[in-house]
């Protein structure tokens, strides 16, 4: 999103590096992004471990979660590979099953959960690039028996982020609340 015009963000309007379609979905993502990084500035790595009473996910799980959604999708909609039979994706396993399967996040600072985003969504972004419109209605064949349409997929990765970011701010406030009992 450009800073040019200060009503851009709240307009949904094709970026021009993409095909219309595709760049509406990519600057509904960037506004996604835009108000989960405002949900998380500024918090020490403690903030982003601690997990209230009530809670089952530190905002620093959370975030690392939103990234490897990103992940498992590109791997499933640009490669049309099962996520979890890659050696690829099995770095965020316990990202992406909320340390169920594989480590849970801890310790990481801001800035690092922040790069691992940014990283992971320039990814998208390059790839999302090279697609036109009509590709956003072909099948994702990934999973043989889970056939969304490649538009539902990354309409998935944003309200997943989205969803995530709504307990982020709970997670914050409850810590914050806390910290001052």
């Amino acid at each position: 999103m450009t800073n040019a015009d200060p009503h851009r963000n709240v307009r949904l309007l094709p970026s021009a590096e993409y095909s219309p379609r595709i760049g509406t979905l990519v600057e509904m993502m960037a506004y996604a992004r835009m108000t989960t990084l405002q949900a998380v500035e500024g918090m020490s790595v403690s903030e982003l471990d601690a997990i209230p009473p009530g809670f089952s996910n530190s905002v620093g799980m959370l975030l690392a979660h939103i990234a490897a959604v990103d992940r498992l999708y590109q791997i499933a909609s640009f490669q049309g590979l099962n996520p979890y039979q890659t050696a690829e994706f099995q770095p965020y396993l316990g990202a992406m099953t909320f340390g169920k399967r594989g480590e849970k996040v801890v310790g990481r600072s801001l800035e690092s959960l922040l790069a691992d985003l940014e990283t992971a969504r320039a990814v998208t972004l390059a790839e999302l690039a090279k697609q036109g419109d009509a590709w956003l209605d072909s099948v994702m064949g990934a999973w043989p028996d889970f056939l969304p349409n490649q538009h539902w997929a990354w309409f998935h990765v944003m309200e997943d982020e989205v969803s995530h970011r709504g307990q982020i701010r709970v997670v914050r406030k409850a810590v914050q609340q806390t910290a001052q009992d």
